[in-house]
């Protein structure tokens, strides 16, 4: 399709994660122009004024927003980061079912004003949510999707780097299945450079070892509980990821990322949006790789699916 020349993205939500994806895609020039959309007027007028002050420091892009969703007309991208926290006591279902009801009333509004658009869900549980909001759209699958476990692969990378003495980008590694409790690392595909995983020599110390290596992946699960108890959000790095996925869409890269699309025979699974390695171009994902799974890893998948499809059932889908 190429690259979308003038390109607009419009993130739904003026909170600490739809303001960070849209300072982090300012700075990195994402997209032509920004469009941040909230309820809240006095809020979105002094977060749209805050970005705009800056951008003679970062190059083209131009930054709009109001309270109106026409704001967002025409736009190529939709990122939706509006949405209820999940508070203390509440659990995953309850928050689910909330933002849910959000996404009946918003979608069709958002599709009638971008009714070509990519549309991206960074609102959790997002997983559960991507399926919710392309059967509500009625859109195709490739054009309705979650970040998934980008972030969490990108906390991964970070963690094998350090271990290993290079540098994250030359870590490859995914975190993938739900973004939640049940994701996990696709360690049969790992590698740093072009060396397997478990046959990296490090210039120092000791190699990886499996334990050392499950240990890491529980460092990711509890990456976003730690941050969280610290100062009650992650919104830094989860703007920088949605940034690289918008990157993604609108530059027409072809990049391969662990981004969450309802399945549709994948290793057995239908109707279930889980976090695999997939080619996310102008149109959405337009690719789901069949990637060969080990046997544990087979199984790990199913129980992420299994948890995914257990909540879609109590919401009524």
């Amino acid at each position: 399709m190429g690259v979308i020349e003038n390109s607009k993205v419009a993130i739904i939500g003026a909170g600490a994660v739809g303001t960070s994806l849209a300072y982090a895609a300012l700075i990195r020039q994402s997209a032509r122009e920004i469009v941040l959309y909230d309820i809240d007027s006095t809020r979105v007028e002094a977060e749209v004024l805050d970005l705009a002050h800056g951008t003679q420091f970062t190059g083209a892009s131009v930054v709009t927003g109001s309270d109106d969703l026409d704001v967002m007309t025409g736009a190529n991208m939709v990122v939706i980061t509006a949405g209820a926290k999940q508070h203390p006591g509440q659990s995953r279902l309850e928050l689910a079912a909330i933002n849910v009801e959000i996404l009946r009333d918003l979608m069709p509004r958002l599709v009638e004003r971008a009714p070509d658009a990519v549309f991206m869900l960074v609102t959790n549980p997002c997983d559960v949510l991507a399926v919710a909001a392309q059967r509500i759209s009625g859109l195709p699958p490739a054009r309705v999707f979650a970040s998934g476990t980008v972030l969490d692969s990108s906390r991964l990378r970070w963690l094998l780097a350090q271990r290993a003495g290079v540098s994250p980008t030359s870590v490859h590694a995914m975190i993938v299945g739900e973004h939640g409790d049940s994701e996990f690392p696709l360690w049969s595909q790992a590698s740093i450079g072009p060396v397997p995983i478990m046959e990296w020599q490090p210039a120092e110390g000791a190699p990886l070892t499996a334990s050392e290596l499950d240990a890491i992946a529980d460092d990711v699960k509890g990456a976003a509980y730690r941050v969280i108890a610290g100062k009650g959000a992650t919104n830094y790095a989860i703007g920088l990821s949605g940034a690289r996925i918008v990157e993604a869409v609108l530059h027409d890269e072809g990049a391969i990322l662990p981004v969450s699309s309802v399945l549709s025979g994948y290793h057995g699974l239908d109707g279930i949006a889980l976090s695999v390695p997939s080619v996310v171009d102008a149109g959405g994902v337009s690719q789901v790789i069949e990637v060969p799974f080990s046997v544990h890893e087979e199984h790990l998948l199913h129980g992420s699916a299994d948890a995914i499809a257990s909540s879609l059932r109590q919401l009524g889908f």
